[in-house]
């Protein structure tokens, strides 16, 4: 192997000029039988949507007895009313002409419109705003143009707007069905009486299409931000209220109560009462309230759970903050009180007390260090209260409970009544005595 292999380049000093590369066969579209070859290649090979003749109906032959021609012969249609004739080719087999109606006249269409009487407008009909001859030249223009009310409102001889036209074309109609039914229920699901026309409705739908259309490039921009700026208003305080409802169940040693409403969805544990704490025995409101959230997001991911369990992490969760020696002393006083570590019966209600008990002794045992806790502070100022300048210290008053240890507590006595501290004199303490003389210098002599 060389490098011209490792390139992939031809071997020979002159390479052959490279092959052409070989475009794709276009897939050939066979002409179907039946069709000429002229109109195929006008339609480009593209199939109509709809077929208009079956393709069985162009492979079959025509019998061989029957004779077909085309000739130009007239007709008439059933859908005018003028009788009038004109001429068409037509395909005639063996010299008989087709005969029956003309084959698109089942496509004239034309609206049902409502015809009244003198008796019936005078009945049902009268109008303060609307007189008898604008209904009726309503009624012909509604007949004349198949219910076209943008042409009928330009035809019509007074100043009426396409909306009163449709007002009263629609109202007539409502009270003629009405009236000529047997019953009001008979005609309850027709769509004149089902949803009448509203007229303010209709003016106000094309008041906002007018504007739509008339904003310019501008207006639609600044329509854009502003429904996208909605859009994230609407994110925020969605997920703003998702958090709050996190946080409602949470649980902290000041002031805080447990209730179904706020915790688990469902049959869960809620202890009620408020526990309130002194500011100086609460430790890390954050952190516990983070474990209550953390506990109650748990449990409600958890559809069925067992109730010694939700009592579990209520525990946790209420006793997050204390130590294990605090934990342990909070079961040994439940121990001596006689209280199960878990009810045997864990029922809601059992479940609630037993948990508010806990948060008692919780309590009582962080009242009580907080009582240890100024007794040594009181009891340490005792000991060291404060001393005016020039006041003499053998004055100071010394309880004898406190005076314990023997010597020590007499050395420190000589110690406080040392000449270099006090005014007064103090004579010197024996442990100066058993100290070396000093060397005499040659000054001294």
């Amino acid at each position: 192997m060389d490098a011209k292999d490792i390139l992939g380049l031809p071997k020979n000093a002159h390479p052959v000029a490279q092959e052409k590369k070989s475009r794709p066969q276009k897939d050939s579209h066979r002409k179907p039988d039946g069709i000429s070859r002229e109109v195929y290649a006008l339609t480009g090979g593209v199939p109509p949507l709809m077929p208009s003749i079956d393709l069985s109906q162009l492979r079959k032959r025509p019998p061989a007895d029957e004779k077909i021609t085309w000739q130009w012969l007239p007709f008439t249609s059933s859908a005018r009313n003028d009788n009038l004739q004109l001429y068409h080719w037509v395909r005639v087999v063996n010299g008989a002409p087709p005969t029956g109606d003309y084959s698109f006249a089942k496509y004239n269409k034309s609206a049902d419109i409502v015809q009244y009487t003198d008796e019936e407008y005078e009945k049902h009909l009268t109008d303060s705003t609307w007189t008898k001859e604008e209904t009726d030249q309503l009624f012909n223009l509604c007949k004349q143009f198949d219910l076209r009310f943008v042409v009928i409102a330009d035809r019509f001889p007074t100043s009426r707007t396409v909306e009163e036209l449709k007002d009263r074309y629609y109202s007539v109609c409502r009270a003629m069905l009405i009236a000529r039914a047997p019953s009001p229920a008979d005609v309850s699901g027709h769509p004149i009486i089902k949803e009448p026309y509203n007229v303010s409705q209709e003016r106000e739908r094309k008041r906002a299409l007018s504007m739509v259309l008339s904003q310019t490039k501008q207006q639609e921009k600044k329509d854009v931000e502003v429904l996208a700026e909605a859009k994230k208003i609407t994110e925020s305080r969605s997920a703003a209220k998702a958090a709050e409802e996190v946080e409602l169940p949470v649980a902290s040693n000041v002031g805080t109560e447990y209730t179904e409403r706020t915790t688990i969805p469902g049959d869960t544990v809620s202890p009620s009462p408020n526990v309130q704490v002194p500011s100086t025995v609460v430790a890390a409101p954050s952190t516990l309230a983070a474990d209550n959230a953390a506990t109650v997001a748990s449990l409600r991911m958890l559809r069925v759970y067992l109730r010694t369990y939700a009592l579990d992490q209520m525990i946790q969760a209420a006793s997050a903050s204390a130590g294990l020696r605090t934990i342990k002393r909070v079961e040994q006083t439940l121990q001596e009180l006689g209280v199960n570590l878990k009810p045997r019966v864990p029922t809601k209600a059992v479940c609630a007390e037993h948990l508010e008990l806990r948060k008692e002794i919780l309590t009582l045992l962080n009242l009580q260090k907080q009582l240890q806790y100024k007794e040594t502070e009181g009891s340490s100022f005792r000991d060291n209260p404060y001393e005016a300048p020039g006041t003499p210290k053998d004055r100071m008053f010394i309880p004898d409970s406190m005076n314990f240890g023997g010597e020590r507590a007499g050395k420190r006595d000589q110690k406080r009544k040392a000449p270099g501290r006090g005014g007064s004199e103090a004579p010197s303490s024996p442990a100066q005595s058993n100290k070396r003389p000093r060397k005499l210098k040659a000054s001294d002599l």
